[in-house]
């Protein structure tokens, strides 16, 4: 999970990296609290030393004697915690407080200042000591002077501590992990809009990144622009290699047509029914490759708002209304205003070209084009009231999944061409009963709700021509 997620590795490596930081300060504060506070009781112990040295003499016998002793009420008492000891080689003097004990005398040479040092003291306790030679007036060698406390209270005081010391990291831990987690939040939404404009560079093979993000991100920005620009090109070579092969086609099949038609005048009928058939083969594959081909690139179009769909629909209608067929109908148009469908132009045109062309072949009097958004679809709808297509047929042709030019005379090829850019742009076709009494061919794609809902405004434009 974490493997799968950058904002988790960065929140994970920063818990760790904090939580060690904070491991290491608080462990470096618990020694520095134990010899600030080793050191303050090292200083009490220097200043009753020099207490003590300062009327330090030795007896007839060489024996040391204090005569300044210090005033803290626990050198009288037997076993306190608190001592002093003087020591030369003719005798001995200690505090009330040692008994019947002794300190432990230092090894090695003599030092000619005060020292601290821990060593195992009478009682059974552990001891901190401080401890110089001293030389007293008319004495023939150095007596040691030492004096000692307990070192049990400094341990407990840094045991203390670090306990208080921990509840306090761990709670600046958890806010200092909150500070992270905005921090990498921070840092990662420049990513997540350049995700949201990713998405509509998907949706549209001219919309490219566009300036001003971070420096970091910015050379994956222009990355993503040249590769754009690329795949532009490659779709804009791959319509012309179709268009080309189309036209370049065109020219075999018309005299392949011709020598059908020379061969039947001179009765050769069975010859030229079987040309026929392979003539009518081969435009059925080139039709489905080139359809393939839009649909393929199709799948990258952009969203056509209103007023292209109307224009184009327009076009579509000029020219049918100087055919035969169209000359005689009435067009109906009713597009919402700002209706957006993810289908680039090229494409609209030849969905509602093929639609509009066959219905009005079939149509009496009108046909209606119509569009809408309902529940985050966009929809458009041809009908006609011609003879359309009985609710078997229709069932028949989309639950087989076959191709919608063997559902009867005058839907033919168009009309799979049009199953193949609905499938390539994520659309549906649907074909019903119209409320006019003919055919409805529906054309439905799922939308977001930003790009599917049509502003408020005209709502509906009627184009009637007879």
């Amino acid at each position: 999970m974490i493997r799968d997620s950058l904002r988790l590795r960065l929140l994970a490596a920063a818990a760790v990296a904090i939580l060690a930081a904070l491991a290491l300060a608080g462990a470096g504060m618990g020694w520095f609290f134990e010899r600030h506070i080793e050191q303050r009781e090292v200083d009490a112990l220097i200043r009753d030393g020099k207490l003590i040295a300062s009327d330090l003499r030795v007896d007839p016998a060489g024996a040391p004697v204090a005569d300044a002793r210090p005033g803290d009420d626990r050198y009288g008492e037997a076993g306190s915690g608190l001592y002093w000891q003087l020591t030369s080689s003719k005798g001995s003097a200690h505090s009330d407080s040692l008994w019947d004990q002794s300190l432990p005398l230092p090894r090695g040479a003599d030092r000619a200042d005060w020292r601290a040092r821990h060593a195992p003291g009478p009682f059974g306790k552990s001891l901190l000591i401080v401890e110089r030679p001293i030389v007293p007036e008319h004495a023939a060698e150095p007596v040691l002077v030492q004096v000692a406390t307990d070192d049990a209270p400094f341990h407990a005081a840094r045991r203390e501590f670090n306990r208080e010391a921990a509840l306090s990291l761990g709670l600046l831990w958890l806010f200092l992990l909150i500070a992270a987690y905005v921090q990498v939040t921070l840092g990662l939404r420049p990513l997540a809009a350049v995700r949201r404009q990713i998405g509509a560079l998907r949706g549209n093979p001219a919309a490219r990144l566009p300036d001003g993000h971070p420096r970091e991100i910015a050379p994956l920005a222009e990355a993503i622009n040249a590769l754009a620009d690329a795949r532009e090109a490659d779709l804009g070579r791959a319509r012309k290699r179709a268009g080309d092969l189309a036209h370049s086609l065109k020219t075999p099949l018309a005299a392949l047509a011709a020598q059908s038609r020379r061969a039947r005048e001179q009765g050769a009928d069975e010859a030229a029914d079987g040309l026929d058939q392979a003539l009518a083969a081969m435009r059925a594959t080139l039709e489905t490759e080139l359809a393939r081909t839009r649909a393929a690139a199709a799948r990258e179009a952009g969203r056509s708002n209103a007023a292209d769909i109307e224009t184009r629909i327009e076009s579509i209608v000029a020219v049918i209304e100087r055919t035969e067929a169209g000359e005689r109908l009435i067009f109906d148009v009713q597009v919402p205003e700002n209706l957006h469908v993810p289908v680039a132009g090229d494409d609209l045109t030849e969905l509602l070209g093929a639609l509009i062309e066959n219905a009005a072949r079939h149509a009496r009097h009108r046909v209606r084009v119509s569009g809408g958004v309902d529940q985050a679809r966009c929809r458009l709808c041809v009908e006609d009231d011609g003879p359309g297509l009985g609710r078997e047929s229709s069932e028949a042709v989309l639950a087989r999944g076959s191709r919608l030019d063997e559902a009867g005379p005058g839907h033919g090829l168009g009309l799979a061409i049009v199953s193949d850019l609905m499938q390539a742009t994520g659309g549906e076709i649907a074909l019903g009963r119209s409320a006019l009494g003919g055919l409805a061919a529906s054309l439905t794609w799922t939308v977001t709700q930003q790009d599917a809902l049509p502003r408020k405004g005209r709502l509906l434009r009627w184009l009637t021509r007879r």
